[in-house]
């Protein structure tokens, strides 16, 4: 009987070394799973200084209507892109360089404004040039498409990764429906638009993110599947000109 109980004994006794593994196992995977979330407040907080140092420039315009040459010189161009059928759209390097100096107009940075959405829970700085360094940023205005000012005869396509080291970004895009709200803060105004049609498409696939005669569009777009990206999901949302019907 006393065998037994020294047996019992000696099998109840841990380790100390075992005891420290588990523990170090336990912080690790706590700081695993927690390290992307503080990455994402991280990033999130640079947003919304950018956004305060974004507005405040707009704030210091004398004018009625802030930076009305860049507004001016960006409608010329999204004229000239639909009447010339976006013709130097030609493969995926036509996105990467920016085409305009904003700070040649006052408007430092490169940022051209903000997205919001409110159904995946972000908010973006848009910058000019689809390169990798912007994408490392936020999300990315395509050059040789409209630019995010609103028009009839315009879309506005917007590229962001599928997810970053440091930013959720365009990760959770499937979850957007028909019908959800995102919004387009630039210089001028806050634009919204609804969401009216989601696809796959390839990368070589252009053709379908050119303008759309009559239309005022912005397109997202993100490589697809998640973790991959031989296919892009696209989203394209209409203008908002009124409430939706009930």
């Amino acid at each position: 009987m006393e065998k037994t109980q020294k047996a019992v004994s000696r099998k109840k006794k841990v380790s100390p070394c075992l005891t420290v593994i588990a523990l170090l196992l336990v912080v690790c995977g706590a700081v695993v799973l927690l390290y992307p979330l503080y990455t994402n407040w991280l990033y999130n907080k640079d947003v919304q200084v950018q956004v305060d140092t974004f507005r405040g420039q707009v704030e210091k315009q004398t004018e009625d209507l802030p930076f009305e040459d860049l507004y001016q010189e960006l409608m010329r161009r999204n004229e000239q892109l639909y009447l010339e059928k976006q013709r130097n759209l030609t493969d995926p390097f036509s996105y990467e360089r920016s085409n305009i100096d904003l700070s040649a107009y006052g408007l430092e940075g490169n940022v051209i404004g903000f997205i919001s959405i409110p159904k995946m829970d972000i908010e973006l700085p848009i910058l000019l040039g689809a390169n990798n360094e912007n994408m490392r940023l936020g999300a990315v205005h395509l050059t040789e498409t409209s630019y995010p000012i609103g028009g009839v005869n315009t879309n506005c396509v917007i590229a962001a990764h599928r997810g970053y080291s440091k930013a959720a970004m365009f990760r959770d895009i499937e979850a957007l429906e028909i019908g959800d709200e995102i919004y387009i803060e630039n210089f001028r105004e806050t634009l919204v638009y609804r969401v009216v049609e989601l696809r796959v498409i390839y990368p070589t696939d252009i053709n379908q993110l050119l303008i759309q005669k009559g239309r005022d569009l912005v397109t997202l777009i993100t490589c697809h599947p998640y973790r991959h990206n031989y296919q892009r999901y696209v989203v394209f949302c209409e203008r908002a000109e009124s409430e939706p019907e009930a």
